[in-house]
């Protein structure tokens, strides 16, 4: 299952307005960022789609297999799927910024994780700002398995750009 939010159209004015004043992101070549909120999060144009990306640029993904409040990320998986994490009243900024329904979780650590509709959100490590390597990624850890996908906030290809099964042991990061 594909995970989609609409922006309204005064959503989108008002992310736009918040990425003027903070100025432009010279290590993003491949993105346009179309808007940010509260240092959080923004909305991004990458390979086509518009995903929310992480304050640094980077896509922002979620696994299906981590149904609401149940967080599976963990351990060796946050070493390659980095948590987004948040306040509660950053996470609400950010929410009416981008029109989004976010919101944070707690980890199995006591930190706080940001997600979309109670979806723990997530950075790939392996990728740079404005890629969007890590859709449709297949990895495997600690008996639980994973099917990454970018958040996509509108339209763009509907099919993972990219997947690799990593079998039984994890892994499929090239190295």
């Amino acid at each position: 299952m594909r995970l989609s939010i609409l922006l309204t159209p005064l959503a989108i004015g008002a992310v736009a307005v918040g990425i003027a004043a903070c100025g432009s992101d010279h290590d993003a070549p491949d993105a346009s960022a179309t808007g940010t909120s509260a240092g959080i999060v923004s909305v991004a144009s990458v390979g086509g789609a518009d995903v929310l990306a992480a304050a640094d640029g980077k896509t922002l993904y979620e696994a299906p297999v981590e149904k609401v409040g149940q967080i599976k990320c963990v351990d060796a998986c946050t070493s390659f799927w980095e948590p987004l994490l948040a306040s509660p009243a950053a996470a609400e900024k950010a929410a009416e910024a981008v029109g989004a329904k976010l919101d944070v979780t707690k980890r199995p650590d006591g930190q706080q994780q940001l997600t979309l509709d109670g979806r723990p959100l997530y950075t790939f490590t392996q990728e740079g700002a404005g890629k969007l390597d890590g859709d449709g990624f297949v990895d495997d850890f600690q008996g639980t398995h994973f099917e990454w996908q970018a958040v996509r906030t509108s339209g763009g290809d509907s099919q993972p750009s990219k997947s690799s099964d990593s079998g039984p042991g994890g892994g499929g990061y090239g190295y």
